[in-house]
């Protein structure tokens, strides 16, 4: 029986889910990168940090390349740019709204 699309993508906005990932997409959208980069640049555990770019890697989201011994990763598609640009403005929008909610709230602090 086939997955139902809505299941599909919650699956796919589950494999986002974590911190390391998103930093890992964020990176990747200057060009590929070797691992020792990534793991400069996020400053994790080089376990941690193979975990989740093997999670990434399987998803399809991003492909290794190796030579010798280096791993360089790399988006698989420019959409993913365009979905990590897409969630920075939706977060832009809830955090401005959330401000002014904490604005409201401490101004009727002060109010008599």
């Amino acid at each position: 029986m086939p997955v139902p699309l809505y299941e599909a993508k919650a699956e796919f906005f589950r494999m986002l889910g974590h911190p390391v990932r998103i930093r890992v997409l964020e990176l990747l959208q200057d060009g590929p990168k070797p691992v020792r980069e990534l793991l400069a640049e996020i400053g994790v555990e080089p376990s941690s940090l193979s975990q989740q770019l093997a999670v990434l890697r399987r998803s399809g989201i991003v492909t290794a390349t190796r030579t010798g011994s280096t791993v360089v990763y790399e988006l698989a598609g420019g959409d993913v740019a365009e979905l990590l640009a897409s969630a920075r403005r939706i977060l832009a929008v809830l955090l401005a709204g959330r401000q002014d909610l904490l604005d409201e709230l401490r101004g009727s602090e002060t109010a008599p």
